[in-house]
């Protein structure tokens, strides 16, 4: 320990939508002084840049050859994370359905992909206390020396109840097949898959309710925080 002060941590956080991903990852950052960071909203960030300027999102090459253009900037506070582009906050437009419909295809763009986890690389390493880094492929491929890797699952109908809680009035079965498309997309995709790390501490949450969660991971991350 360097002058009494906790060494800093870098937690990693994946797994599909409906998890309880955000939500856990925002409280436990905020319990335990750490920054925060939302990958999945710079995807939505880029994919919004691409929509707003007219990009075909059905052309890999168009988007590659664009992929460095926006500029992207995540506030990464707990208590209230932002996200910018171009100096423009979109924490709104970046949740709308026609960016949530298209943010897998921009994703597996692999110069997309580049942008963003050098983006992530950069943020994790400056964070003075440490953060929490919540993705699909955080803890495989953008911080694979992450101090601690969780993996939240959840079942298919949990995680679709969840999601139409979050989307106002959306419906229950809709949702659950928009769910299993995306986690089919994002886990076959050739760059950076969302897959589960091998040093992962795998975490179901289907019968846990949020506050459970969290308090799981905050004895995790508390527990690797006292063995540095």
């Amino acid at each position: 320990m360097e002058n009494g002060a906790a060494k800093p941590v870098i937690v990693a956080i994946d797994g599909p939508s409906g998890t309880g991903k955000s939500s856990t990852s925002k409280a436990v950052a905020a319990q335990l002084g750490l920054s925060y960071l939302d990958t999945g909203a710079q995807y939505r960030a880029i994919t919004w840049w691409m929509v707003t300027n007219g990009i075909d999102i059905e052309d890999p090459t168009a988007i590659a050859a664009v992929a460095g253009k926006p500029e992207i900037v995540s506030g990464t506070d707990p208590d209230n994370p932002t996200i910018n582009v171009d100096g423009t906050d979109v924490a709104g437009p970046i949740r709308t359905q026609e960016v949530t419909s298209k943010v897998s295809a921009v994703s597996a763009v692999p110069e997309v992909r580049t942008r963003i986890t050098e983006l992530q690389r950069s943020l994790a390493t400056s964070a003075e206390y440490g953060i929490v880094v919540e993705g699909r492929d955080i803890g495989t491929t953008v911080l694979p020396d992450a101090d601690l890797k969780i993996f939240l699952t959840a079942s298919p109908e949990a995680r679709a109840a969840r999601r139409s809680g979050e989307l106002k009035g959306a419906d229950v079965n809709a949702t659950r097949e928009a769910l299993i498309k995306r986690d089919a997309a994002d886990s076959s995709r050739k760059t950076s898959p969302l897959a589960k790390a091998g040093d992962a501490v795998e975490v179901d949450t289907t019968a846990l309710t949020l506050q459970q969660v969290i308090e799981c991971v905050v004895t995790l991350v508390e527990e690797k925080r006292a063995a540095k």
